[in-house]
């Protein structure tokens, strides 16, 4: 058996790798058109086909050719204010280019899907934590995207009879404690990457986007979820999938939040830098406060994170970033 991973020499695609590999699984292609991705953070073992997720002639191939019977779809477009200013990209990216995948899946015969969801989904939640079961009302074109595919994906199901696991992140954050793989896309705006990299001065200043949210300091709250953590709720969901388990829709994080201005304190305490923060007005499609509900994937999964420590997850996102800078020096 094997798995199709779109998206995986990207940040968490590329951990989900690792992942599969570390548990000894051998079957494993990615997709991937490269440009957010690194055909360095897959190991050599793994087969990497440069590719549009959308080009359904190409996944027909790939799928019978190495007789793909599950994927995990991770290739999307992630940037809140991106989708803000350029709506139509991200409908192409995340729910038009998701829908040909889709087809082409089906049609091909897969069995199970993997799919990468958002807490985004659930726009300014009026409960928190938040669960699952919670009415969706996204406040942004990234979380409508991405609430369109989990509508697309459950239909599908429904008439064509494959099982999938949706799994809605919070916000992921890290490295692989090992040092294999980590955010590597330059222009990430993801507040710890960013953060690290004003602590090395690969960055003037850290922008706090809004500090009259009504939060505890004012800055916007976060559930932090280690990407290794991540990767794993995925490798359990294929087990999931492939030992007959039913279709599920499941949180992704720990059910603790962090403002803002207290991980950049917590980033240089780590670090042992000090770095600018400039005080900026709030951005569109930022809500206040999000924070999982985490029970779920825990009853359903027997998922168990390994690094919840926000500690930990600063310092993995600071040595993956010296490492970085050693490796754009080479």
């Amino acid at each position: 058996m094997t798995v199709l991973v779109t998206g995986g020499a990207g940040y968490i695609g590329s951990h989900m790798v690792l992942a599969l590999l570390d548990a000894g699984h051998e079957g494993i292609v990615v997709l991937d058109d490269l440009s957010t991705g690194f055909d360095w953070a897959l190991p050599p073992e793994v087969t990497l086909v440069i590719g549009d997720v959308a080009d359904q002639a190409l996944v027909k191939r790939i799928i019978a050719e190495h007789e793909i019977d599950a994927l995990a779809h991770f290739a999307a477009k992630i940037v809140v204010p991106d989708s803000v200013a350029d709506p139509l990209g991200y409908y192409l990216s995340n729910t038009v280019k998701t829908r040909a995948l889709i087809e082409a899946a089906v049609e091909a015969g897969v069995k199970h899907v993997i799919f990468s969801s958002t807490a985004a989904v659930y726009g300014e939640p009026d409960v928190v934590p938040v669960p699952e079961d919670l009415v969706t009302s996204p406040i942004n074109p990234y979380g409508r995207s991405k609430l369109m595919s989990e509508w697309m994906i459950a239909d599908a199901a429904k008439a064509h009879g494959f099982s999938y696991v949706i799994l809605r992140y919070f916000n992921v954050a890290g490295a692989d404690p090992r040092g294999r793989s980590g955010q590597s896309a330059p222009n990430a705006t993801h507040l710890i990457k960013v953060a690290t990299q004003a602590a090395l001065g690969r960055r003037s200043h850290l922008d706090v986007y809004g500090t009259d949210y009504p939060t505890r300091d004012g800055s916007c709250l976060r559930d932090y979820i280690q990407v290794s953590d991540l990767a794993e709720a995925h490798r359990v969901a294929l087990a999931h999938l492939r030992s007959g388990g039913d279709s599920l829709t499941l949180n992704c994080g720990y059910g603790r939040g962090y403002s803002v201005l207290e991980v950049i304190e917590v980033v240089k305490r780590v670090s042992g830098r000090d770095f600018e923060v400039r005080l900026s007005p709030r951005r569109a499609g930022d809500p206040a406060q999000i924070v999982a509900k985490a029970d779920r994937i825990r009853d359903k999964l027997g998922w168990r994170p390994q690094h919840d420590d926000l500690d930990e997850i600063v310092a993995q996102a600071f040595a993956w970033e010296e490492a970085l800078a050693r490796r754009n020096r080479t």
